[in-house]
């Protein structure tokens, strides 16, 4: 294709992925509007909370103030104040994620990923700074440069993840001047260090990743567990059927927030619903909670052996690092004969990797999520980042030289292949290719 039709065929793809994470903010809205309300609230109020839930969604940061009524009925030291809302919701950026993906697999299939990609950032930085710009009153408003940059990232993101992925996949496809570009500076480089990054991500990303699918059964579980606890927190609630809606669309949106306290929670350092508080394997401190029904799963007390969760990375990080050191040559990045220090580089740098994961995204998952106590919201990233490395580092340690005693290393790593057999390879640093 050319370059001009890709690139307006992604601009048209990114405009409709944005309006429909902003219809998912806006149906519940005006349902509960037409509803609820009963058509006597001005339209525009709901209008631009949707604005200001995509805004969000996204990981922008809101200041609101509620207005003197409301601030009087909550009697809150400081309620009526400014202050500041930065917590993500992460199921629209997930969306936006997944959407980008899309966009980069088709771009970089047409040969121009590059191109693609522009355009479809372009389109949400615009979509950002408009709803910023429409949506910001006294009540709420939002950074305008935060507006156009970070969901003009998180699309971004996953526009490299589906390029990246679609070149992977069909290395021989159509010819693409940004992943040329890529391939002829990865050529430069010694092939040693792209095995050894390569085998560094798979081990690294593989056992974050894991890490929240195990995450995201546990939460799947709690919930089904506590579904009673959650039916009666919306019945308390008195939402109604239209306003049941609304907070259901909201609980869906903060699921990947959730999921990534459980992980948080696995690992140990655990998360804070508001400042004070502390949800952990080694204990539970809970105050006053928000009426989120979803909240109702919240484990109340420590499990009697909350250290066995730290298992989960350290085996992923053993499993991962004994693939990548076994099994077959096209599927091997770390060869059997590779230098001794080779399995301590590789577990350092899935160690990095795992931490960079889990880390950032506590730190995107959490945040202030209203005035007073709940200005200090989720896990600790620091926390996080840092179990994560060291559980995973070690697995990926161990993993990584027991797959060297199961190949019988140390004649071929001294001085060559003691069967006799010839190797038609070249070594370039501690790997071999």
């Amino acid at each position: 294709m050319r370059r001009t039709t890709i690139a307006l065929l992604a601009a048209l793809e990114a405009s409709v992925a944005a309006l429909i994470c902003l219809g998912i903010a806006v149906v519940p809205l005006m349902l509960l509007w037409a509803v609820h309300f009963g058509l006597a609230v001005d339209a525009a109020v709901f209008l631009r909370a949707a604005g200001d839930i995509w805004l969000l969604g996204h990981g922008v940061d809101l200041v609101a103030q509620l207005d003197p009524v409301t601030a009087g009925r909550i009697a809150l030291p400081g309620v009526g104040d400014p202050f500041p809302i930065t917590i993500a919701l992460l199921g629209f950026a997930l969306l936006t994620v997944a959407a980008g993906r899309r966009i980069g697999r088709r771009s970089a299939a047409g040969g121009h990923s590059f191109s693609g990609g522009l355009a479809a950032v372009v389109v949400y930085g615009l979509a950002g700074v408009i709803l910023a710009l429409t949506t910001g009153v006294d009540a709420a408003r939002a950074d305008p440069w935060q507006a156009g940059l970070l969901p003009a990232f998180v699309v971004a993101l996953g526009v490299v993840i589906g390029a990246v992925g679609e070149v992977l996949q069909s290395p021989s496809g159509a010819p693409d001047a940004a992943t040329g570009v890529v391939r002829r500076l990865l050529e430069r480089l010694p092939l040693g260090l792209v095995a050894g990054a390569r085998a560094s991500v798979r081990v690294g990303a593989g056992a974050a990743f894991g890490v929240l699918a195990v995450a995201g059964v546990l939460v799947a579980v709690l919930i089904a567990l506590d579904y009673a606890t959650i039916a009666g927190l919306y019945q308390s609630l008195g939402a109604g059927v239209d306003g049941g809606i609304a907070l259901t669309v909201a609980e869906l949106a903060l699921l990947p927030n959730l999921v990534v306290w459980a992980a948080s929670w696995m690992l140990g350092p655990g998360f804070a619903i508001g400042t004070g508080s502390l949800v952990s394997t080694g204990g539970t401190l809970l105050g006053p909670v928000p009426g989120v029904p979803v909240l109702g799963a919240l484990p109340t007390d420590a499990p009697a052996l909350g250290a066995i969760w730290l298992v989960v990375p350290l085996l992923l990080g053993f499993v991962g690092a004994w693939l990548v050191s076994t099994g077959d040559d096209d599927d091997r990045d770390v060869p059997a004969d590779a230098a001794w220090w080779a399995p301590i580089a590789v577990a350092a740098s899935a160690a990095a990797t795992a931490a960079s994961v889990l880390g950032l995204l506590a730190w995107w998952s959490g945040g202030a999520a209203g005035p007073g106590r709940l200005a200090d919201v989720g896990p600790m990233p620091m926390a996080v980042a840092g179990i994560a490395a060291a559980t995973v580092g070690i697995g990926a340690l161990l993993g990584g030289y027991a797959a060297r005693l199961r190949s019988g290393v140390g004649a071929t790593s001294a001085g060559g292949d003691p069967s006799g057999t010839e190797h038609d390879t070249v070594r370039v640093g501690a790997f071999e290719r």
